[in-house]
């Protein structure tokens, strides 16, 4: 009779660890980014649109596991199916009740939202089916997170601008491209391989987009960020490219938790100007990605 509840906190764990939930913070961001360079609207909705995002998100993430299953059992059996503190037809489950509700949600905001949601789960579904076999999936995995930033870029109350819709979309590009570089130093945590420093140049994509969009004033508070952003993304890497034993999971971990200083540096002109508190908004969402990975590995 005592075992049940004294189970509960380890199953609450193996879940926890199964989403990666110490990545939320980085989601949120992305949400956050995209909807107030689209125009923002009401909070209510951009909280629907939070809740929509998570659920992708977990689905996708117990999607991973469930399809890496046998690998895990061979390569990394600390995961929670392997050693048996989750069922695996339990995960099944859980991942589609997520993915299903979650990309549902995104019809509140309309047909375009809608679109995109469905083109990131295809990305999701894509992306776990196939990243063990194919050497081009930090591709699929940077679509999944450019197709999350224009579904709740499309979820705002935008004016219509194209000039919003633009930026918009060169910052999704640009996010994508950061993806793909950490991505690639990812799959080197858990197979090996001589690590090439190229992709590595990829996650510098934010900064450079930053020093072309920004002109006049937002300028010198894009160099602020830009700085910010280039030397946290710098220390990371150096775990791994600069030393004799390569510290990979604490890079990628670090990178991860950058994902949301992409997102500052994409707003940075409105956070010197229309709305300054958004900054510390981001810095909190930073502060989090970090805290959180004290306690739930981030891969």
């Amino acid at each position: 009779m005592d075992s049940e509840p004294a189970q509960r906190p380890a199953k609450l764990r193996a879940l926890l660890v199964l989403g990666r939930v110490s990545n939320l913070p980085t989601v949120w961001s992305n949400c956050l980014a995209a909807w107030w360079l689209a125009g923002g609207g009401p909070w209510d909705r951009f909280a629907l649109l939070c809740v929509g995002a998570t659920l992708v998100y977990l689905g996708g993430m117990y999607l991973n596991d469930a399809c890496d299953v046998e690998w895990d059992r061979a390569h990394r059996n600390e995961r929670p199916i392997p050693t048996g503190a989750v069922g695996e037809r339990e995960v099944w489950f859980w991942t589609m009740g997520l993915l299903s509700a979650g990309t549902l949600s995104f019809l509140a905001f309309g047909i375009m939202s809608a679109f995109y949601a469905v083109a990131l789960l295809f990305s999701v579904v894509l992306y776990n089916a196939f990243h063990k076999h194919i050497s081009w999936s930090p591709v699929l995995m940077a679509l999944c997170r450019l197709f999350l930033f224009l579904a709740a870029g499309a979820a705002a109350d935008g004016t219509g601008d194209p000039r919003e819709w633009g930026l918009v979309v060169w910052t999704a590009l640009v996010l994508g491209l950061y993806i793909v570089g950490l991505t690639y130093v990812a799959k080197h945590e858990s197979i090996p391989g001589v690590l090439r420093y190229w992709p590595c140049i990829l996650l510098a994509a934010p900064v450079v987009l930053a020093t072309i969009v920004n002109a006049g004033q937002y300028r010198v508070h894009g160099a602020g960020f830009s700085l910010a952003m280039g030397g946290w993304t710098i220390w990371c890497v150096s775990h791994t490219l600069g030393g004799r034993r390569p510290q990979i999971g604490r890079t990628v971990s670090g990178l991860l938790a950058g994902i949301v200083l992409v997102d500052a540096l994409a707003v940075v002109g409105g956070l010197a100007d229309r709305e300054p508190w958004l900054a510390g908004v981001f810095a909190g969402l930073f502060g989090a990605a970090l805290l959180f990975q004290r306690f739930i590995p981030a891969t």
